[in-house]
């Protein structure tokens, strides 16, 4: 269908998202292949997930050569040499993005040698050809596929007792989201619960949120997911809101860690997402840090910046159990 008369519902430097459902996307696909990275250490490989959906994942290996060794709760000496396995969602506001992403694959590779983790960097469908809830259904058939050791990598090095979910951005709002149904299923354990600079929304604006900021977001949302219930006060937008506080108190793991920035847009919801954890009776541990005088995901096109640094410090330290 031509969108040449449809109202443009979004845009940023990466798409031009239209009220009909159809999109422009101008960035934000460069891709970089899978490789040995010799900066790090680290090496990453491509697979599929399920073939019939297409959801695929790219999968990153520290050096094995200087293991650190890493007990897992059942004190079993087998897993002494193995590492915690991250499953990690990548931001673009559904609609754009990849694992194979430049900046996020060198954000991965990273984090991957600073971490000691094997990382599972899924590869979701986007909107708005798949609308959401694809992409949470996507996360999740990547979660499960994940804890269950299926692919060598994760078999053979991979400390399935300690499973993380991570996300930046948009893959924030995912991980969130793969946390309450890890909650909801016996089937899966998840120790840590990541989120960087998440992004969520809600019928009603906060006070501190910024109003054409706040506008555009419900816009967008309501093209990518039009089967929300409540539009943007559904819970899997909007946490906060009363039909998501509920799920709160049932999140999976045991350790929370949320990141923000202070000129980011998306904060103020950032920093209530934290406290309506806290308050939601969830008993595990939620640490929440700021960066003063930095935008949204600055990390991840810079991350070798000072303050880049200072959030992948504190990643490093919740993944050890040392926050």
């Amino acid at each position: 269908m031509d969108s040449s008369n449809a109202e443009i519902a979004f845009e940023c430097g990466f798409f031009r998202l239209y009220s009909d459902g159809k999109v422009e996307r101008t960035g934000g696909m460069n891709t970089v292949p899978a490789s040995f990275d010799a900066a790090t250490g680290v090496t990453s490989k491509d697979v599929v997930i399920d073939a019939a959906t297409g959801v695929a994942a790219r999968l990153y290996l520290p050096s094995i050569q200087t293991a650190t060794p890493i007990l897992s709760e059942s004190d079993d000496d087998s897993a002494a040499t193995k590492f915690p396995v991250l499953v990690i969602f990548h931001g673009g506001y559904f609609v754009v993005g990849s694992p194979g992403n430049r900046n996020f694959h060198g954000y991965v590779n990273s984090l991957v040698a600073s971490a000691r983790v094997i990382a599972v960097s899924v590869d979701y469908r986007l909107a708005p050809e798949h609308p959401l809830p694809a992409a949470y259904d996507d996360a999740w058939a990547a979660l499960t596929w994940a804890a269950s050791g299926a692919d060598p990598w994760l078999a053979d090095h991979g400390d399935l007792g300690r499973v993380f979910v991570a996300g930046a951005s948009a893959g924030a709002n995912v991980a969130h989201n793969t946390a309450v149904a890890a909650g909801a299923s016996a089937a899966t354990r998840i120790e840590g619960v990541i989120l960087l600079h998440p992004s969520f929304c809600g019928e009603q604006r906060f006070e501190d949120e910024a109003e054409e900021f706040w506008q555009a977001n419900k816009r967008r949302w309501s093209v990518i997911f039009p089967g929300a219930t409540d539009g943007s006060d559904d819970p899997r937008i909007n946490p906060m809101a009363a039909a998501g506080e509920s799920g709160l108190a049932k999140l999976a793991g045991k350790r929370m860690f949320v990141s923000t920035a202070s000129e980011d847009p998306r904060a103020p919801r950032g920093r209530a997402y934290c406290e309506a954890v806290r308050a939601s009776g969830w008993p595990g541990k939620v640490e929440w840090f700021e960066t003063e005088g930095k935008g949204h995901c600055f990390f991840v096109s810079d991350h070798f910046s000072r303050e880049a640094v200072a959030v992948m410090d504190r990643v490093v330290a919740f993944v050890a159990g040392h926050s």
